[in-house]
């Protein structure tokens, strides 16, 4: 009897700790899918909240030339030329602006830098943002361009977009529609604007769903170029409607992934003529794999995320109304499907979109993708860097795909 009591102390001993180490699995996979949804959640979530991110030590005016003294950071001593924001934003827009150029001296803490000019507002000691697009303010404030408010018909609701009318003597017949990056706003597209109107090209600035002016998705989530290309095909049928024969389009970062699902899957994709992209994402799951080592979030976490975007019950979690699947997003997989001539600007110094998958679609499809090669400049800041080359490149390109397209 002590015996059979003894073996049936350890079966039902051995039964709990069965049952504990189920329970601890479970526990640890449900940790684990917690993870995934919670950083999956942060990279589809819009966030529009813009806090100050640079302290102003000093201006000095009298100097030759006038100099803005900074704390040193990662962006405030790259080379090129960027914009200040300052004071508190009223309906998104700063009160005061001001644009700086190359660095003159850093140290450790403190860096000097060109003061260009004050567009606006009293610049002063004090708290501040940068400004990665250089340029602020709508196409007249910006660059004195004329310009009109336009609404674009969505299925998410009026999309409001920039019309930037070219001289109508140098029109040619053609429209070049410039889209933004995540989180971004449409100032960020404004540089393009003058190498667009020397070719004669109408612009058409679109916003995108989520955007802080625009409708929300009804999910209130991005799709990382799955859904937004809507938005751009919107922007595209109005300005067919409007006399356009041809579109260029242009896009930055998300952008650029908007735009190559706009030219692959809009019915009016025939009306494309060449696509331009300035530090593009052609490729999520690298993007993703890359700012989880940056932020130390284990490779599986991410890659259990990518699972849960497409799959029917799984995407419920991270807030998807429908399924997104990364694989559609991947250009480097599809480059065979690329019918268009591609310029892809991208910089080996972009710390927030590495240029891999970039240099490896041009490897793929180099009969139609031209990568130019750029060694300065973080994250879309090619044209800060270098902006004559920047606009002659693009110009240049963009005239001769017009030019193939109109003898072929």
């Amino acid at each position: 009897m002590r015996s059979i009591h003894r073996v049936a102390a350890v079966r039902t001993a051995a039964r709990a700790t069965g049952v504990g180490v189920v329970a601890a699995a479970g526990m640890a996979g449900l940790g684990t899918t917690a993870l995934a949804a919670y950083f999956t959640r942060r990279v589809l979530t819009p966030d529009h909240v813009k806090p100050d991110d640079v302290v102003i030590h000093d201006v000095d005016l009298a100097a030759d030339p006038p100099t803005v003294t900074l704390g040193c950071t990662d962006e405030t001593v790259a080379p090129g030329r960027y914009g200040l924001w300052w004071g508190v934003r009223d309906g998104g827009r700063w009160p005061g602006h001001a644009r700086v150029g190359e660095v003159l001296h850093a140290d450790a803490d403190l860096v000097v830098r060109e003061l260009l000019a004050v567009d606006r507002g009293r610049l002063a000691a004090g708290p501040a943002r940068w400004n990665q697009y250089y340029l602020s303010g709508t196409p007249d404030e910006a660059l004195g361009l004329p310009y009109e408010d336009v609404e674009l018909v969505t299925d998410v609701g009026p999309m409001p977009a920039w019309y930037v009318p070219a001289a109508p003597s140098e029109r040619a017949g053609a429209c070049a529609l410039l889209v933004h990056g995540r989180g971004a706003t449409r100032e960020e597209c404004l540089r393009a604007i003058p190498v667009a109107h020397r070719l004669g090209l109408d612009v058409l600035v679109p916003a995108y769903r989520n955007d802080a002016d625009a409708p929300s998705d009804p999910s209130g989530r991005y799709h990382l170029g799955d859904s937004e290309w809507r938005d751009v095909e919107a922007a595209m049928l109005w300005a067919v409607e409007r006399g356009a024969r041809e579109v260029v389009l242009m896009g930055w970062s998300m952008g650029g992934a908007i735009v190559l699902q706009a030219a692959t899957r809009s019915w009016l994709a025939d009306r494309v003529r060449a696509v331009v992209l300035d530090g593009p994402v052609v490729d999520w799951h690298a993007v993703l794999d890359h700012q989880s080592a940056v932020n130390h979030v284990p490779a599986r976490i991410t890659r259990m995320g990518h699972t849960m975007m497409r799959h029917p019950l799984g995407r419920r979690l991270v807030g998807l109304r429908h399924p997104l699947d990364l694989r559609r997003l991947d250009w480097v997989t599809r480059a065979a499907e690329l019918r268009l001539p591609v310029l892809v600007v991208h910089s080996d110094a972009d710390e927030f979109v590495p240029n891999a998958a970039s240099l490896a679609l041009g490897r793929a499809r180099p009969d139609v993708v031209r990568v130019e090669p750029w060694s300065q400049g973080r994250h879309t800041k090619e044209w800060n860097t270098d902006p004559e080359r920047w606009e002659r490149v693009v110009g240049e390109f963009v005239a001769a795909a017009l030019s193939r397209a109109s003898t072929g």
